[in-house]
């Protein structure tokens, strides 16, 4: 036993007092708050918060704490009534100026804050919150690829001067199957060298092939160069898309003004969002969910868009839209920009009237130069688009039916040359701070559409963290009754033991930010029982040897030295299962194995170490030990 080194004594105490102060946050609990983030991205200061503390106070919901927290404004308030009362009150007094969000701020006095201590996350189950489930629409991310494509071949075959029939979307041999592929018909057989080049360039991932088709009423064979994705590119830019969308609902999340948001991929084509502490599900749903981009056409002049709309039949090269008055208008296929080339979208005020400033990027840029240098004084239109799937009834059936709606906002005559910057005027003040906020976030690279939708109040999730710590409580109490009655004074080492795994587990779940969930609970209770069983391994193994006739110092020396490989070898297949668990699971399973792992590393430091630790401060340091209390 006096082989046992004072150094580690000394690290066991530091390591256990180090992890005390970490989780000394999560003792305090937490309570409601409002959270503020300006809009304009620019972070709070210190100096702002005098301000709203003033303005809370007149409104009657005096915050009991405000502080800046990663560049945004947290007021703690007394009860859920003061959060929305001091809502309502920044909302009245400074509109449409923040993002604000109601959430929960932990209690922990400012002492602990300032030295960048947090309390651990807490899951949905436990905070209350939202948690959503979306399924990609991928072969809606297929085509808008596809019509990308075909946008810059256009572009290409343009800059080159090189002209063309049609660009079209087509399959490979099965007509049946949805377009993959992209046909360029030329105007002229002997561009087809120059026109390969030009298309090489636009994507050189792509294999062109060149062929010929007959001709339109009998004429001469058209030559027609063809690209189609194979199914390993398929799969790659629907992968992309995917975690485009991740990407753009975490911007989405962030102008939101929500903390500790979990925005994450879920099977093959899902994205699951967690959103705790937040109550307001309808906003939510609305910005998250909304597939909405821009399209900037010019209008097609030359054709009567009444007539179009009378006979059902849009002239070639045009398609027919209507204004929000209802007013028919043509516009051209040709496709000047989309949504996904803007970088940057805020809500604006122009001639007095609500507008959008918008920045494109340079691709963006240099088209909607040239655009606007050629088409002066000609009309074009900025087309909204919006897509949503809904439930019908039919044959008393319900059926899901996508449904795209497409709406000209503005439609406006070009008066001078323009390139990466300007307004979109011809919406209300509320649609123009919503369109901002959508592209500001990013356009959605394939339309996503709700399949799962909880929502989890504050009373729950406070039910069930009071009923988690009442059976955590009652676990540890019965485990300690037991061992103290059977191991005697080593059965008190026992439980002091088993109360410093929990301080220790609580710590690194605190560091590692790992959301605490009703699963992670049970973690916490089954690692108590592992650490229970190491350490009963190790106190019959000392007992053994004093039935043999062994010293005590040698007993608990020999105790020790003998029971580890059993309980490294326990470990170590439930930190395999774990693992498994971790890799293969998602959401609580993960939770659980989070717990379950980390529960394994303190278990088996707490029990090894510390323990060790503890009995040779007491027992070990005797110069006469005749018997042992075990």
């Amino acid at each position: 036993m006096a082989a046992f080194p004072r150094w580690k004594t000394i690290l066991v105490v530091v390591v256990l007092l180090v992890a005390a102060l970490i989780a000394l946050p999560n003792v305090y609990g937490e309570a409601p708050a409002l959270q503020l983030s300006r809009k304009d991205r620019v972070a709070f200061t210190e100096t702002g918060i005098a301000e709203f503390r003033t303005l809370l106070e007149q409104a009657g919901a005096p915050p009991e704490a405000a502080y800046v927290e990663e560049g945004r404004l947290l007021l703690r308030l007394k009860d859920v009534p003061a959060q929305l009362r001091a809502k309502a009150a920044v909302e009245t007094a400074r509109p449409n100026e923040f993002a604000l969000a109601t959430t929960f701020a932990s209690r922990m006095p400012d002492w602990l804050r300032g030295l960048g201590l947090r309390a651990m996350p807490l899951g949905l189950d436990l905070r209350g919150g939202i948690y959503l489930v979306y399924e990609v629409d991928v072969d809606g991310a297929l085509a808008q690829t596809l019509q990308r494509l075909q946008r810059d071949v256009r572009t290409a075959l343009r800059e080159k001067e090189l002209p063309y029939l049609a660009v079209d979307a087509v399959s490979s041999e099965d007509t049946a199957a949805a377009p993959h592929g992209v046909k360029v018909t030329l105007r002229q057989a002997g561009d087809s060298a120059a026109a390969l080049i030009a298309l090489q360039a636009v994507d050189p991932d792509l294999a062109w092939t060149e062929g010929t088709q007959p001709g339109v009423a009998g004429g001469a064979a058209e030559t027609v160069l063809t690209a189609v994705l194979t199914a390993a590119q398929i799969k790659q830019r629907q992968d992309f898309a995917i975690q485009q969308n991740i990407t753009a609902l975490n911007n989405r999340v962030n102008g939101l003004g929500v903390s500790e948001a979990v925005v994450q991929r879920q099977g093959l084509n899902r994205i699951a969002v967690q959103l705790p502490g937040v109550q307001d599900a309808s906003e939510v749903i609305r910005i998250l969910g909304k597939v909405a981009t821009l399209e900037f056409r010019l209008a097609d002049t030359l054709n009567n868009p009444v007539e179009a709309e009378r006979s059902g039949h849009a002239p070639l090269g045009t398609k027919l839209y209507h204004q929000r008055t209802g007013a028919p208008v043509l516009l051209r296929r040709d496709l000047i920009i989309t949504g996904d080339q803007l970088t940057d979208a805020s809500s604006a005020t122009q001639d007095g009237e609500p507008s959008v400033s918008v920045r494109l990027d340079s691709r963006g840029g240099e088209e909607m130069l040239r655009t606007t240098r050629e088409n002066l004084g000609k009309p074009m239109a900025v087309v909204f688009i919006e897509r949503e799937r809904v439930q019908e009834d039919h044959a008393g059936q319900k059926v899901v039916v996508d449904r795209v709606k497409e709406e000209v906002i503005s439609l406006a005559t070009i008066k001078g040359v323009f390139s990466n910057q300007f307004n979109i005027t011809g919406l209300t003040v509320a649609e123009g701070q919503e369109l901002a906020k959508l592209l500001r976030a990013g356009a959605l690279a394939a339309p996503i559409f709700i399949v799962e939708q909880r929502l989890v109040g504050p009373s729950l999730g406070q039910d069930n963290i009071d009923r988690g710590v009442r059976a955590l409580i009652l676990g540890l109490a019965v485990v300690f009754v037991f061992i103290a009655f059977y191991y005697r004074g080593f059965g008190l080492v026992g439980c002091a033991v088993l109360l410093a795994n929990v301080v220790l587990l609580t710590a690194l779940l605190t560091i590692t930010r790992a959301a605490l969930s009703l699963p992670g609970i049970a973690g916490i209770v089954l690692t108590v029982g592992m650490a229970v069983d190491a350490n009963i391994l190790i106190y019959e193994r000392i007992r053994e040897e004093l039935r043999n006739g062994t010293t005590p110092l040698a007993a608990i020396h020999a105790g020790f030295e003998g029971a580890f490989s059993s309980i490294f070898d326990g470990n170590i297949t439930t930190l395999i299962a774990g693992v498994v668990l971790f890799t293969f699971g998602s959401g609580p399973v993960k939770g659980f194995a989070v717990v379950l792992c980390l529960g394994i590393v303190t278990s088996m430091f707490t029990a090894l170490t510390g323990s060790r630790a503890l009995i040779e401060a007491v027992w070990g340091r005797r110069k006469k030990l005749t018997g042992l209390s075990i």
